[in-house]
């Protein structure tokens, strides 16, 4: 067997059936321990975004709001147009529902993530701030070897997930649609992404409040104008999802049809890939925040998962449904393409591509964060630099490459991360529901 087989193999069972319960399951867990505070806190949650802006309060590298946005630049990505296309073509209508149920559960895991990512942070002797969830594991639990192997999964994703196969995805769709070269786009990508990350949290924190935003309104805005236009369509849309979560659906034209299993597998693997609640990415940008308050920023880290799955991936799905092209035998981002393209004719394709380009840009700069504080967790202040040189060398390598591999290896290590991260939630869930508890009041006041 050849290492790409092995690879697949481990791939397979890390983002298998048993691991995506785990991960659905912490939340449900969660979300009794911090009893439902997903859906009793999210229209707060929403309102602390507006004074999330402009916090000062604490110590801290970002506000709490450029603190969501950068998680957010790494968050909406790719699995927000191709994830999306492919859980309907692989489970059916069906799989959006488990895409929101495993959302709804995920909202509030990140928000766990969030809490103890800011309350077991520490400064560096440059002033500056570090924490995540190998922070968490290692002073929280005590369990320092499992801190330090979720750093070293989190460093070497970085380098796959959120570099080769973002710019790949970037250099192949625009060689396709505008006949540049790839290794022109890499090149570009490896400088812009440079220009923005040389210039550590700060600098990332200032680009991504004002590109995060920015991505998400045009994209969103294609999707409603499409919407407006098939209006008569969207009841039927929304009760194909309903139905099919439950039932299963049989084949039409060139949709092969799934079951309800599918529909469940699917939905919740592409949830779980798009939002990235339990994975322990985002919790490493949240400790950046210039905040007093683990559970204020707790509540704004919530809401990313509010913006990725229920807002952004629900207006990939109904375009994609209500266009009916669905039934086409397309999938991820062709699909996609497709669908935007059946709606706006001429412009709709243009809103893909360059959504696709704006995602994987932004996902690109949020990685190279998490990876930059990961391995400096394990070489300290020394590796920052280094490491940011060599992830722009690696942007413009994957532009040109077959990464098959790779995406299968950082995928690998990427969902990997998430079983040193789900034993810290679940060891620490006594003191999270605690500290919730004693201060969900006051960081809703103040």
């Amino acid at each position: 067997m050849d290492i790409a087989s092995v690879v697949a193999t481990i791939n397979s069972f890390v983002w298998g059936p048993y691991m995506l319960a785990l991960l659905v399951g912490t939340g449900i867990y969660l979300t009794i321990r911090l009893e439902f505070i997903q859906f009793s806190k999210l229209l707060p949650a929403l309102k602390l975004l507006l004074r999330g802006k402009k916090e000062t309060q604490g110590e801290g590298d970002i506000t709490p709001l450029q603190a969501l946005t950068t998680a957010l630049s790494a968050t909406i990505g790719t699995g927000n147009i191709a994830g999306v296309a492919t859980a309907i073509f692989l489970g059916g209508p069906g799989a959006i529902f488990w895409m929101w149920m495993c959302a709804v559960f995920g909202m509030a895991t990140k928000f766990a993530e969030a809490v103890l990512a800011v309350k077991y942070r520490r400064i560096l002797p440059d002033g500056t701030m570090q924490g995540g969830p190998m922070l968490y594991i290692a002073e929280g639990l005590g369990l320092k070897w499992l801190g330090w192997l979720f750093a070293l999964m989190g460093a070497v994703a970085a380098f796959g997930i959120g570099s080769m196969v973002q710019s790949n995805s970037v250099a192949v769709v625009i060689k396709d649609h505008w006949n540049i070269p790839e290794m022109v786009t890499g090149i570009i990508l490896a400088i812009l992404t440079g220009a923005v990350i040389i210039g550590g949290i700060k600098r990332i924190g200032k680009v991504t409040e004002k590109l995060v935003p920015f991505m998400g309104i045009f994209y969103v805005t294609g999707a409603l104008v499409i919407l407006a236009t098939h209006l008569s369509a969207i009841p039927e849309a929304i009760a194909l999802i309903l139905k099919h979560a439950f039932t299963p659906i049989a084949g039409i034209g060139g949709f092969a049809g799934a079951g309800v299993a599918q529909a469940i597998r699917y939905g919740v693997a592409r949830g779980v890939f798009s939002n990235e609640a339990g994975l322990g990415s985002a919790p490493i940008a949240h400790a950046a925040a210039k905040t007093n308050d683990p559970v204020r920023q707790g509540l704004i880290a919530m809401t990313g998962v509010f913006f990725d799955t229920i807002i952004i991936c629900t207006m990939t799905a109904l375009v994609i449904l209500t266009t009916g092209v669905w039934k086409n035998g397309l999938t991820s981002s062709s699909l996609t393409y497709s669908a935007f393209e059946a709606g706006l004719p001429g412009i709709g394709g243009f809103i893909v591509t360059i959504g696709l380009a704006i995602f994987a840009y932004s996902t690109m700069i949020g990685w190279a964060y998490y990876g930059e504080e990961c391995i400096e967790y394990i070489l300290g202040i020394k590796a920052r630099m280094p490491y940011r040189f060599v992830f722009c060398a690696v942007i413009a390598l994957g532009a040109f490459q077959k990464v098959d591999l790779v995406w299968n290896f950082s995928d690998t290590m990427n969902g990997a991360m998430a079983i040193p991260n789900l034993i810290g939630l679940i060891g620490l869930s006594g003191i999270l529901a605690k500290e919730t508890k004693e201060r969900i009041e006051k960081a809703l006041s103040e």
